[in-house]
């Protein structure tokens, strides 16, 4: 199976994709999507939505896994990773693209064991998991391909639970 992960921001969209078969996992691709600071959103979401679609394309996953929007202190920062959220739900949709959604503890859990791991834990993880040489850059590449593999470990603890 063929999954993309996303780590949604206005700024900064993560995203990874890696195949999973057989209990073992091969990196496809990752990189993230920049926007500039002083562009207005509008033109941000479109350069989200752009770019979105043609990696979707380019690499056909079967399944989206994209973090769960949590709240900060921020109502601004809030509302543009809503906004830039909803343009990266909507490209999985327009590609017919499953989309599964995970909190950040999920992601925590599935890819360290530990729901309060920090930041540098799951990329270490990540990059143990996946076999990398370095943990990937920017962060958000890493937390996307760390959502990916969260969707894998939660798709295969489900497919067990059908056949037991």
């Amino acid at each position: 199976m063929r999954i993309i992960g996303i780590d949604p921001g206005i700024a900064i969209v993560g995203w990874g994709v890696i195949d999973y078969n057989g209990n073992k996992f091969s990196v496809v691709d990752y990189g993230a999507i920049l926007t500039e600071a002083h562009t207005e959103v509008k033109h941000r979401l479109k350069i989200i939505y752009d770019e979105l679609t043609d990696i979707l394309t380019k690499y056909k996953p079967d399944y989206m896994a994209i973090e769960e929007l949590f709240y900060n202190n921020n109502a601004k920062t809030v509302i543009n990773v809503a906004q830039a959220r909803g343009v990266a739900l909507l490209a999985s949709t327009n590609q017919k693209v499953e989309i599964f959604e995970y909190t950040p503890p999920q992601v925590k859990i599935a890819v360290t064991g530990y729901g309060r791991a920090d930041k540098k834990q799951i990329q270490q993880m990540t990059k143990m998991i996946l076999n990398l040489e370095k943990i990937p850059k920017p962060d958000d590449t890493a937390d996307a391909l760390a959502i990916a593999i969260c969707h894998a470990h939660s798709f295969r603890l489900k497919s067990l639970d059908y056949r037991g």
